[in-house]
């Protein structure tokens, strides 16, 4: 792996050089903002953008919603795995920053002095997205996008090459898929089991009290059958 932070005609190196000197170019304020975007932005992002899947999950309901919430339980625990599989794999190849072999990089963050393959923020937006996908295909597409973002940020920033970063989106991606199917057969049994729990359900599927709440706010719409069972009683 050292021979990849050697300068020259590496293609790894050359594209490093390539992305980060646009940051040289770019106004001050654009270098702040991919500074945030890439080292909180991004991460904050796919949170909501989990959340609002899980509220979307949640709301529709059905016979799918306990194995889809069970695949959003696992992107975030999927991710949290494989930065634990990271730590000896940056312990046993331990690549040096980028801006340690190689002058004239613009570094937009400082303080960075662990070493650079894999990317930890590329391998947990990765699996996130992928997480995503498994559980629904539109939002994870959106994730696979904003992961693919996050790692040209990484890169832009000179705090990573590009192969660290296509490497933590193998890594994130191999671990979702790899470990998915186990996943799911101990997860998705315990989202049925929540999903029957009067007082967790709603963790999994809208409670029915909530639609005729809904219902009832909304002019036109039918009375709940129960409802109409006892108008008729009347």
């Amino acid at each position: 792996m050292a021979v990849l932070a050697e300068s020259g005609s590496n293609p790894d190196v050359d594209l490093l050089y390539d992305i980060n000197g646009l940051a040289k170019d770019a106004p001050r304020w654009f270098d702040r903002t991919m500074e945030f975007v890439g080292e909180y932005g991004l991460l904050l992002a796919m949170v909501l953008l989990i959340l609002w899947c899980w509220w979307s999950v949640r709301r529709r309901g059905g016979e799918e919603a306990a194995p889809s919430v069970a695949a959003l339980v696992w992107a975030p625990l999927a991710a949290a795995l494989a930065v634990l599989v990271n730590v000896p794999i940056r312990g046993f190849v331990e690549r040096p920053r980028p801006f340690v072999d190689h002058q004239g990089l613009d570094v937009l963050v400082s303080g960075k002095t662990d070493f650079s393959f894999v990317s930890d923020h590329a391998t947990i937006t990765m699996a996130l997205g992928v997480g995503l996908f498994v559980a629904n295909r539109r939002f994870g597409l959106a994730g696979i996008g904003l992961a693919l973002l996050e790692g040209f940020c990484r890169v832009y920033m000179g705090v990573h090459y590009p192969t660290d970063v296509i490497g933590g989106f193998a890594l994130g991606t191999a671990v979702v898929l790899l470990l998915s199917p186990l996943a799911s057969a101990l997860l998705t049994p315990l989202m049925r089991a929540v999903e029957r729990s009067p007082r967790a359900g709603w963790i999994v599927r809208r409670r029915p009290a909530e639609r005729a709440h809904r219902d009832a706010l909304l002019p036109g719409t039918r009375k709940p059958l129960e409802s109409e069972e006892r108008d008729l009683a009347a």
